[in-house]
């Protein structure tokens, strides 16, 4: 794999096969150095409380450490768990969360024009 794209796995279980390195070129750039890691409901509420002042796991979490570089943090539990309220199922629903942390790491926050690369991003990729 690329060496600006690392991912690290500290969950049990299989993770869905899907384009992270298109998708991070896609929406980051090809010199954009990512990191990916996939955690435990544990780590994310943790990290969730640390950053955000919010005592519970969550899906998705962006930390842009400088302007080309990143680290997405998604718990693949909760991930699991919300995908139906998104109707997408488990594979989708985190293909559409990478984009969603990227454009967060690009400095987009919610918003229409948020949502509209979301479609944008999610279109061409099939989620």
């Amino acid at each position: 794999m690329d060496e600006r794209l690392s991912i690290t796995r500290l969950t049990k279980g299989k993770l869905p096969s899907l384009p992270f390195l298109e998708l991070k070129q896609a929406v980051l750039g090809k010199n954009y150095e990512l990191s990916i890691a996939f955690v435990t409901p544990k780590i994310s509420k943790d990290l969730n409380r640390r950053y955000r002042n919010k005592n519970k796991a969550t899906n998705i979490l962006s930390f842009l450490i400088d302007k080309n570089k990143g680290e997405l943090v998604i718990d693949t539990a909760t991930v699991k768990k919300d995908a139906p309220k998104f109707d997408k199922n488990y594979a989708e629903f985190i293909g559409y969360l990478v984009i969603h942390g990227m454009l967060h790491l690009k400095g987009f926050e919610h918003g229409s024009r948020m949502d509209s690369m979301e479609r944008k991003f999610s279109k061409k990729f099939g989620f």
